[in-house]
């Protein structure tokens, strides 16, 4: 049976979704679902993490899937991705991506996303998260692709919590994608 998240991708490509993990053991399990899921409905999957984490995703993939399905990953260094331009800067981490899709959205190849974003310290400038996620969330509508964001939740401050309530539409809770109210309330009133 298809789990409700899965039937959402199907139904809606254009999915942006808010996963706000507590505890690794979760968000492994979360991850290598998601992952799984997305080769099995014929996705490739463009996995951004890091490298301490990815090989135990990596492991745990490979006892799942054949050689054949885990040649639809590719992995992509978090660190090489948000700071690619040397800081956290919105439009280089953009330009980065665009180039990385490109191929999937030329060939008309089908594919999905997993971004975990993480930031060496709490001095990273919050607002330019805001500030990505909008665009971010613009790319998933217009190159309709579903996409899972995950954030340490316990490291997170409120101001970043309301931030990213506000600028995903989905928020990922307990293997269920649920409708962001903040999301929808600020897009009803920019579109008043």
């Amino acid at each position: 049976m298809k789990s409700k998240m899965n039937q959402l991708f199907e139904d809606k490509k254009c999915v942006h979704v808010l996963y706000s993990y507590n505890g690794m053991k979760s968000y492994i399990e979360q991850a290598v679902s998601y992952v799984q899921d997305g080769i099995e409905a014929g996705d490739y999957v463009i996995f951004i993490d890091n490298e301490r984490i990815y090989p135990i995703i990596n492991k745990e993939l490979s006892s799942r899937l054949t050689a054949e399905q885990m040649k639809f990953v590719h992995f992509v260094n978090n660190f090489d991705f948000y700071y690619s331009s040397g800081s956290y800067h919105p439009p280089a981490i953009t330009d980065y991506f665009n180039k990385m899709v490109q191929p999937y959205v030329e060939n008309k190849i089908s594919f999905r996303s997993w971004a975990h974003v993480e930031w060496s310290t709490m001095e990273d400038p919050l607002h330019l998260i805001e500030d990505f996620e909008k665009v971010v969330d613009e790319a998933v509508n217009l190159l309709s692709f579903p996409l899972i964001c995950a954030y340490k939740g316990e490291q997170m401050p409120d101001y970043l919590t309301r931030i990213l309530m506000e600028t995903h539409p989905y928020v990922l809770v307990e293997d269920e994608c649920i409708v962001s109210e903040q999301y929808q309330e600020v897009n009803n009133k920019q579109n008043a």
